[in-house]
């Protein structure tokens, strides 16, 4: 196991050994602390090698460290530090470990996040950024946050399951039930990320309403959407319904502005890649679940799909992106589960938005939010408020 973050431990005893440091809700050496961080994230250098984290960096600025410190204050209940956490992340969305951590880390907790050795530069990136921001950091920040990196190993991640209050897993449905086989302590309790799938909705009279520069536009949040993590985050559109009367013309257009994003932005998918995505479109056109399939290099291919009910949950590959149409927003609701959580759109009314929300019912999908915005991370994601969870509440009568 190597420390990557944090003040290094002789072993995994010294790792969770008690310490004396305590940290309030809010405390203002850990918002400082993240302050300087997002500033060099948010540098031009590091931002053009890795636009993602420009966004992460924006989600730490100090107004809305403010707002999320507010957002934790109660008039009917002391709020404190919920204790320890310790984040088993994924690999494949390699920069999600931040957010969860900084929001528990402004929580006043004490933090052991595993990262793991397959992150890509992005994870890297962070990593560098984190440890020259410690430099000038109050050394409290070292002695209660640490990231560390180790193979799968559930020796080392039992005792760390043992030593936290709260275990906070992301990634697949498989690695959430092995990771909860592992005994927590009596009070300790799991926040899961399990496997999601999303969607994007595209209303055709909106689109057709719409001038040229705003169907650009729309297009380009699309591809933030999907190309950023290879279509692999849990956030990141799958299937493009079409809603309103069919229009096979709609979904061409979109491809063909998607491409010119694409190419423009210098994105690639690789080779292999590219070979499964093949793979799966037709595998899904040998059963009869597709009726046409476009490919634009490597990097863009569009499915049209014979009915709504044919659309895939599973990840196909990077720029994958089936086609269905619907007559309303009412038409998808029997179709959501707890499984879904995103829902992006464009070319709706606000009162089409909540009437579908309503109609949902909780039944599933946790975000609706407009094309470019759905890998946009808040304190409250798949359904939890995360501030809530990341810190526990003491009630005092008199």
């Amino acid at each position: 196991m190597k420390v990557r973050f944090g003040a290094p431990a002789g072993n995994l005893d010294d790792l969770i050994a008690p310490g004396r440091d305590r940290l309030a809700v809010g405390d203002p050496r850990v918002v400082d602390f993240l302050t300087r961080f997002a500033r060099r994230l948010l540098a031009p250098a590091v931002a053009r090698r890795h636009p993602e984290l420009g966004s992460l960096g924006y989600f730490l600025r100090p107004a809305e460290l403010a707002r999320a410190v507010a957002r934790m204050r109660r008039d009917d209940a002391l709020v404190f530090p919920r204790g320890n956490v310790f984040h088993v992340p994924p690999a494949n969305v390699d920069t999600i470990f931040v957010y969860s951590w900084a929001l528990s880390a402004l929580a006043g907790n004490h933090n052991i996040v595993r990262i793991s050795p397959r992150a890509a530069a992005a994870a890297e990136t962070v990593l560098e950024a984190l440890t020259a921001t410690l430099a000038d950091a109050d050394p409290v920040i070292a002695r209660t946050q640490r990231m560390v990196t180790y193979g799968r190993d559930d020796a080392v991640t039992g005792v760390l399951s043992g030593w936290c209050d709260l275990r906070v897993i992301w990634g697949g449905d498989a690695a959430v039930d092995t990771i909860r086989r592992l005994p927590l302590r009596p009070s300790g309790r799991d926040l899961t990320f399990p496997d999601r799938t999303s969607w994007a909705v595209l209303s055709v009279p909106g689109w057709r309403a719409a001038d040229p520069a705003a169907r650009r536009a729309a297009v380009t949040g699309f591809a933030n959407d999907a190309y950023w993590f290879d279509q692999a985050a849990c956030s990141s559109p799958r299937t493009v319904f079409l809603v309103g009367p069919p229009a096979p013309a709609v979904a061409d257009e979109f491809l063909h502005l998607l491409a010119g994003v694409v190419a423009k932005r210098g994105w690639s998918v690789d080779a292999a890649m590219a070979v499964e995505k093949r793979v799966h479109a037709y595998g899904l056109a040998a059963t009869g679940a597709v009726s046409a399939i476009r490919h634009t290099g490597n990097e863009v291919t569009g499915l049209a799909l014979r009915h709504a009910e044919a659309a895939p949950r599973h990840w196909i590959g990077a720029g994958a992106f089936p086609f269905a149409s619907v007559s309303s927003l009412d038409e998808l609701v029997p179709a959501m589960t707890r499984h879904d959580q995103t829902v992006s759109h464009f070319g709706f009314t606000p009162a089409e938005l909540q009437g579908f929300a309503q109609a949902l019912g909780g039944r599933g999908v946790d975000r609706i939010v407009p094309f470019g915005s759905a890998l946009t991370f808040g304190v409250l994601w798949d359904g939890y408020d995360l501030l809530h969870e990341f810190t526990r509440l003491t009630t005092v009568q008199t």
